[in-house]
């Protein structure tokens, strides 16, 4: 039993990759509006972009490692 519920948990971790996709997506879009808006304040908004897509990919790379190890221990 334990071990259908790691593999759960696991399955569970795992959603988080599909959490910071959106994320990205949202914040690409915001991106692209505001650019087509203000094109000329581009240059100060794209790295702000890489770092919020930084952070959200961060978080999908610890589900994906936590999934990893829970997976592991069964």
């Amino acid at each position: 039993m334990t071990g259908t519920l790691i593999a759960i948990g696991a399955g569970i971790a795992v959603f988080t990759g599909i959490g910071a996709g959106i994320g990205i997506g949202i914040a690409t879009s915001g991106l692209i509006q505001a650019i087509a808006r203000q094109p000329e304040a581009s240059n100060k908004m794209i790295p702000w972009f890489f770092v919020g897509a930084a952070l959200a990919e961060s978080t999908a790379i610890y589900g994906l490692v936590i999934a990893i190890l829970l997976y592991l221990k069964v």
